[in-house]
C-alpha cells in the first residue's frame, strides 16, 4: 500500500455523505461565506510514501548529536546515568505501556502496586513519612509544594534560593501568579544561599522556604541553619533533591524538612532531548491529606488477600473542583514505573555505589581540569557530581570548539546568571571514564 495512513477510501467518504444526505465534502462547508474560504494550495511538501517519509526522517535525525558518538560533560537538570536493560523490557510489556489513571483496582493490580513500590522507594530515600504517585517532573513538583505550603499556612510569600534550578523557579513564578502568591529571591553567597539575607527576608507572611539539595550549582547547602530559622518562623521548609545524591548524603527527613521534592531523571529515564520526566512528592503524615496528586495505599480483600487502592484522591476529577488540593489530571505511573524497576533491579547496595561513583568521578575531573593554566573554580566547598569553574574565554566558543572532538561542554552558566560570565558548570556521572575525563582536561587545556 502507498499510503498506509489514509483513514478511509473513497467508497467510505461516497457511503458517510449519503448517510447523512449531502452529495460532496464541499457541501459540508456551504455555510462558510466563499469570500473567506481559501482557495489554492496550502505551501506544504508534497505527500511521501511510507518508504519516502522514513528516509527522509532518517536523514534528518542523523543531523542530531547523539549521546551514543559524544563524550557529555552536560547536567545542569537532566543526567545521563547507566538504565539496566530490564527496565525497557518491563515497561515495554503492554499492560503497563498503555495503562493510564488506574480506577478500577480490580483490574490494575500490576499497575498499582509498582506505583505503591515506586512511593516507598522515594520515602526511604528522602526520609519522610509518605510520597505520592508521581508528578509530571521536578519543577512542576516544586510549584505544587509551594502552593501547597500557601494553602496549608495560610500564608502568601515564597522565599526561594536563587541556587534553585532556574527552570523550576520560572514554573514557580507562573504557578504563583494564578494563586496570587509572591515569590521572593534570595541571593546566593559563595555558590550557596544567603543565610543572613534569609533571615533578613524571613516574615509573618512566609509559607515557605525553598532549597535544593545539591544546588544548581552542585554545591552541598548548609541545611540546618536554614531549617532552623524556617521553622522558627514557623514557615514550611522545602526541599528539592537530587535522588541520585540521596543514597550518600544526609537525607531531607533527617533535619525535618515538610516537603521533598524532585526529578527522578537520574533514576532510569533516559535524557531523551530532556524529556519525558517523573516528578517525585514526599511529605510528613500531618500534611498527607493536602498532597496533590495520587496516593496508592495497601489494603486487604474480603478474603485478606493483598491488595492496592487509589486512596485519599483530593484531586478536582473526584471532589469539588473549589476543594481540590490540585488540578493536576495526569501523572506519569509508565516513567515512574520505570524509575521504581531501576532501583529494586540495583538494590540498595547498587545505588549506593553508583553515588559513590558519581561523587568519586566528579571530583577527579574537579582536581584535573583546576590544575590547567586558566582554569579556576568558580566556588568552593562540597559538591556531588556537578561543579562550576571559570574559564578566561566565553563558554559557548569552547563548547562550539569542543563539539568539533566529539565532546559535549558543560553549562553557560552565564545563561541565566549574567553576573557568572565564562562560567561552566560540569556533571561527571559513574558512565565517565578516566579516559574519557582525561581527554575532556586535554582538549580544553588545548583550547586554552
Amino acid at each position: 500500500m502507498r499510503f498506509r495512513y489514509i483513514p478511509n477510501t473513497v467508497e467510505d467518504q461516497k457511503e458517510m455523505l449519503t448517510e447523512i444526505g449531502v452529495e460532496s465534502v464541499e457541501d459540508l462547508f456551504a455555510d462558510i461565506p466563499s469570500a473567506v474560504r481559501f482557495k489554492g494550495n496550502l505551501n506544504l511538501p508534497k505527500a511521501m510514501s511510507e518508504h519516502e517519509i522514513t528516509t527522509y526522517m532518517s536523514k534528518l535525525a542523523a543531523k542530531n548529536v547523539s549521546l551514543n558518538d559524544c563524550s557529555s560533560f552536560l547536567g545542569a537538570g537532566v543526567y545521563q546515568h547507566f538504565i539496566p536493560s530490564v527496565v525497557n523490557h518491563v515497561i515495554s510489556r503492554s499492560e503497563f505501556y498503555t495503562a493510564y489513571t488506574p480506577y478500577q483496582p480490580e483490574i490494575s493490580q500490576g499497575e498499582l502496586q509498582g506505583i505503591f513500590e515506586f512511593q516507598s522507594l522515594i520515602a526511604e530515600l528522602t526520609g519522610m513519612e509518605a510520597a505520592n504517585s508521581s508528578m509530571y517532573d521536578g519543577a512542576t513538583s516544586l510549584a505544587e509544594a509551594a502552593t501547597m505550603a500557601a494553602g496549608s499556612t495560610r500564608r502568601n510569600k515564597i522565599l526561594v534560593s536563587l541556587a534553585v534550578h532556574p527552570e523550576a523557579r520560572a514554573v514557580l513564578k507562573t504557578y504563583a501568579r494564578g494563586q496570587n502568591l509572591e515569590v521572593v529571591e534570595v541571593n546566593i553567597k559563595d555558590g550557596k544561599t544567603d543565610l543572613e539575607e534569609l533571615k533578613e527576608t524571613i516574615d509573618a507572611q512566609t509559607a515557605a522556604v525553598i532549597i535544593q539539595y545539591p544546588n544548581f550549582f552542585g554545591l552541598i547547602e548548609d541545611v540546618l541553619p536554614i531549617e532552623e530559622v524556617t521553622h522558627q518562623n514557623k514557615s514550611l521548609f522545602i526541599v528539592s533533591a537530587n535522588p541520585m545524591a540521596l543514597p550518600i548524603l544526609k537525607a531531607p527527613g533527617e533535619f525535618r524538612a515538610d516537603i521533598v521534592v524532585g526529578d527522578n531523571q537520574p533514576m532510569g529515564i533516559p535524557t531523551s532531548f530532556g524529556g519525558p520526566h517523573v516528578g517525585f512528592f514526599a511529605t510528613s503524615s500531618k500534611l498527607i491529606r493536602k498532597m496533590p496528586g495520587r496516593i496508592v495505599g495497601q489494603t486487604t480483600d474480603d478474603q485478606g488477600n493483598r491488595g492496592f487502592v487509589l486512596t485519599l484522591q483530593a484531586r478536582e476529577q473526584h471532589i469539588r473542583r473549589e476543594k481540590a488540593t490540585s488540578n493536576i489530571c495526569s501523572n506519569q505511573a509508565l516513567v515512574a514505573l520505570a524509575s521504581a524497576v531501576y532501583m529494586n533491579a540495583m538494590g540498595k547496595q547498587g545505588i549506593q555505589e553508583v553515588a559513590k561513583q558519581n561523587l568519586q568521578k566528579a571530583h577527579y575531573a574537579y582536581q584535573v581540569l583546576t590544575r590547567i593554566k586558566g582554569v579556576e573554580p568558580l566556588f568552593e566547598g562540597n559538591f556531588f557530581n556537578e561543579f562550576a569553574i571559570k574559564l578566561p574565554k566565553p563558554v559557548s566558543k569552547i563548547n562550539e570548539e569542543l563539539l568539533k572532538h566529539n565532546i559535549i561542554g558543560g553549562y553557560d552558566l552565564s545563561k541565566d546568571y549574567p553576573t557568572l560570565k565564562n562560567a561552566m558548570l560540569i556533571a561527571v556521572t559513574e558512565i565517565k571514564s578516566k579516559e574519557e575525563i582525561d581527554e575532556f582536561a586535554a582538549r580544553l587545556e588545548g583550547l586554552l
